[in-house]
C-alpha cells in the first residue's frame, strides 16, 4: 500500500481530514518565509490531534541546534524532515542523540541527483525527491522530472513530492512505483489553505491504484 503524506496542515479541521481520509503522515512546517509555517507551540497541539493516528513529521530547513531542539522538545514528532543544506554528519547526530526517524528532502534535478544523494544512505530513514528548489525549498507546485525515478529500485526507503496533486497522483505512482507520495500544494485553494475535498479526492486516486 503507497504511503500518504500531507505536508503543510495548520489547522484541526484539515488534520481530521487527512487522516479520515487515510493519510499515513501529516506534515507540519516550521519556515517563517513560508505561508504554510506553524510555530512550535500551535504545532504542538495540532500534533495531539494526530498522535497514534498518524504519524507526525515536523519540517525544518537549515535550522540550527537550538531550533532543531526546540522543535524536539515541544512539538514531539515522530519524524524530523530536514528540507534544506543539512549534511550527513548533522542528519546522523540528530538521529542517534533522539532516537527519532529522520528524513531528507533533496531536489531531484538530473540522473546524478540519484547518486550524490546516496551519501545519505544509511543515515536517513527516508530520502524523499522533490522538485528543484526555488524561492521556497518546496511547495513550489512544480513537478520533479518522474522519468528520472523510472524502475528506480535503490536499497533504502524513499518516497516522491513535488506537483503532486488529485489530477497526476495516479500516473506519478505509475511511472515511478514510489512507495510514499508527499502533497502540499496540490492539496490547496490559495497558498497555505488546505481544501479538505482535495485532500480526500488525492487520497482516494492513491488508494484506488
Amino acid at each position: 500500500m503507497t504511503q500518504i503524506k500531507i505536508c503543510g496542515l495548520s489547522s484541526p479541521e484539515t488534520i481530521e481530514a487527512a487522516i479520515d481520509a487515510g493519510a499515513t503522515h501529516i506534515g507540519m512546517v516550521h519556515f517563517p518565509d513560508s505561508a504554510r509555517h506553524v510555530p512550535f507551540q500551535k504545532a504542538a497541539e495540532l500534533c495531539e490531534i494526530a498522535r497514534g493516528r498518524a504519524k507526525v513529521v515536523q519540517l525544518l530547513v537549515n535550522a540550527d541546534t537550538k531550533t532543531t531542539g526546540q522543535a524536539i522538545d515541544i512539538v514531539r514528532p515522530d519524524i524530523i524532515q530536514f528540507h534544506g543544506r543539512e549534511t550527513p554528519e548533522w542528519i546522523d547526530l540528530v538521529k542517534k542523540k533522539t532516537g527519532l526517524e529522520v528524513w531528507k528532502a533533496v531536489g531531484l534535478r538530473d540522473a546524478g541527483t540519484l547518486e550524490r544523494n546516496e551519501r545519505f544512505q544509511g543515515i536517513a530513514d527516508c530520502i524523499l525527491f522533490d522538485a528543484p528548489a526555488k524561492k521556497l525549498p518546496g511547495g513550489n507546485g512544480e513537478a520533479a522530472d518522474w522519468s528520472l525515478l523510472h524502475d528506480f529500485q535503490p536499497g533504502y526507503a524513499w518516497g516522491l513530492a513535488g506537483g503532486l496533486s488529485p489530477d497526476n497522483i495516479a500516473d506519478a505512482i505509475r511511472q515511478t512505483g514510489t512507495p510514499l507520495v508527499d502533497v502540499s500544494s496540490g492539496v490547496e485553494s490559495a497558498p497555505g489553505v488546505k481544501d479538505v475535498d482535495k485532500i480526500h479526492a488525492f487520497c482516494q486516486a492513491v488508494q484506488q491504484l
